[in-house]
């Protein structure tokens, strides 16, 4: 078969031709590693490339498949992950100094999970730091452009895995979304992005940022693939205790089923807080053509969601400070050259180490931490979270789902907001709601705007029904018509 155009085919396409035996895993891999070694000096997703264990690999599972044996539905697929997933024996930066050097041990469960299914791992992807951002210019290695628009962020801070998928430099990738760190450059880059439920995937060997709303999810070129790799993450891990033990279902069958008849609400006050004119257009256009599939859409208010934004930013700023406490130039990661004594050493390393965004969370949370501030900020943030998620339980006793734009604006250009911490932290306003209730939710590209770039909308659903928001996703997908469908690089 002419393999010149294999990576811009989606996994579950991959995965028919692979089964057929019409292409073999290593010619896909060789075929996604000429497509990144065609674009990514302009996209800059990838930090480090594992080419030649990818090949190994591809070749295992082609000698497997030759030899009649049982695999996975995904075995042979290339794919790429984030930065901040623990991979043995292959750099974990977090695109930050500080870990510069730092070769894990051990694998995280997700890594485990892909390695068991026989998927084959492309490369590292880049990150703002620790996570921290919303544009991938936090990074140490260098800023990841959108495929869209070079000259424009690919959002964050898993810009680099929504770049990659964009750019056709994987198959699908993971990220990490702590407040929208999936779904907003999934919005930006016109794929799919989906949060899962806090606690469906393991977070053992994701380094931490704020662990009580840190979750690992996709980013995939459709709905189908995006259930296929649910069905790859999802499911209970004892190594990490907020792992939920439930039973997790086929994540496919959920694309099979109608949604005729389900409720979805409109929330207003995600459709005024500085919402561009396009992308309220687009959403609710994207709504409607649900209604024609028997949807109904109704209007509703939460008016908490003004309170999100605040409570998100001193709840992950708080945790992030106690999470980073422990890189201080002792035990593993950089340490700086020149110091006097030992609490020198700490603060000479740590200065060098981090960069600016990073320290300046830390500061945040330091001092919403510290005595006499704690019940004035955390304490009082945790309580706004407690109301954020009984505002959208006792929504979900009349609703299936929430939809609403993915972000406020489309991606803006490089530079543009990246020293006005509060402006950026603003594109987060439609996002952090679903990580402080715990809950899940998908970005789905619903059209662009009049430069050409992607418009997300958002669908929030209650804990563990992921499927719920694949069935619209995938209803919704089936039926729209979009005027532009692949990046020009």
């Amino acid at each position: 078969m002419d393999d010149e155009m294999l990576y811009k085919k989606t996994a579950h396409e991959l995965k028919d031709l692979l089964k057929s035996k019409q292409v073999s895993s290593e010619e896909i891999v060789k075929n996604f590693y000429d497509r990144i070694e065609q674009v990514d000096s302009k996209v800059k997703a990838y930090i480090t490339l594992c080419k030649d264990k990818a090949l190994d690999k591809a070749r295992e599972v082609d000698k497997k498949r030759v030899d009649g044996q049982q695999l996975s539905p995904l075995a042979g697929i290339p794919i790429a992950v984030k930065d901040n997933m623990c991979t043995k024996g292959i750099k974990t930066t977090c695109a930050s100094k500080i870990l510069d050097n730092f070769v894990p041990p051990y694998n995280a469960t997700v890594i485990e999970n892909l390695y068991q299914n026989d998927m084959i791992l492309l490369g590292k992807l880049n990150m703002d730091e620790f996570a921290m951002g919303s544009s991938t210019e936090n990074s140490s290695h260098y800023p990841t452009h959108n495929p869209w628009n070079l000259e424009r962020v690919p959002g964050g801070s898993s810009g680099g895995s929504a770049a990659a998928v964009a750019a056709h430099e994987a198959a699908f990738a993971l990220g990490s979304d702590t407040g929208g760190s999936i779904r907003q450059p999934a919005h930006y880059c016109g794929v799919v992005g989906m949060k899962p439920t806090y606690g469906s995937v393991s977070r053992y060997g994701l380094v931490a940022f704020a662990s009580s709303l840190d979750q690992i999810g996709p980013l995939t070129k459709d709905v189908e693939d995006m259930a296929l790799a649910l069905n790859v993450i999802t499911g209970h891990d004892k190594m990490d205790s907020s792992s939920a033990l439930i039973d997790y279902p086929d994540y496919t069958d959920a694309l099979k089923q109608g949604v005729k008849g389900l409720k979805v609400a409109l929330p207003k006050e995600y459709f005024e807080q500085g919402v561009q004119k396009e992308i309220k257009d687009k959403v609710l256009q994207a709504a409607k053509l649900l209604e024609k599939q028997g949807v109904i859409i109704e209007e509703v208010s939460m008016d908490l969601t003004q309170y999100a934004l605040p409570a998100y930013y001193l709840i992950s700023s708080a945790e992030a400070s106690s999470n980073l406490a422990r890189y201080d130039g002792i035990k593993y990661g950089y340490r700086a050259k020149n110091y006097d004594d030992l609490l020198d050493m700490y603060k000479q390393t740590r200065d060098e180490g981090f960069g600016k965004e990073v320290k300046r969370r830390i500061m945040l949370g330091t001092y919403a931490l510290s005595s006499g501030y704690y019940d004035a900020y955390y304490k009082k943030a945790q309580q706004v979270r407690t109301l954020i998620k009984k505002d959208f339980d006792t929504l979900f006793d009349t609703y299936d789902c929430v939809l609403t734009p993915t972000g406020p604006t489309t991606a803006f250009k490089i530079g543009e907001k990246v020293d006005n911490p509060i402006e950026m932290y603003m594109n987060d306003i439609c996002t952090v709601p679903v990580n402080i209730a715990g809950i899940p939710a998908l970005s789905i590209n619903c059209g662009f705007d009049n430069e050409g770039l992607p418009i997300g909308m958002q669908l929030i659903g209650k804990a563990f029904n992921e499927s719920m928001l694949l069935r619209l996703a995938y209803a919704y997908e089936q039926n729209r018509v979009l005027d532009k469908n692949q990046p020009s690089l």
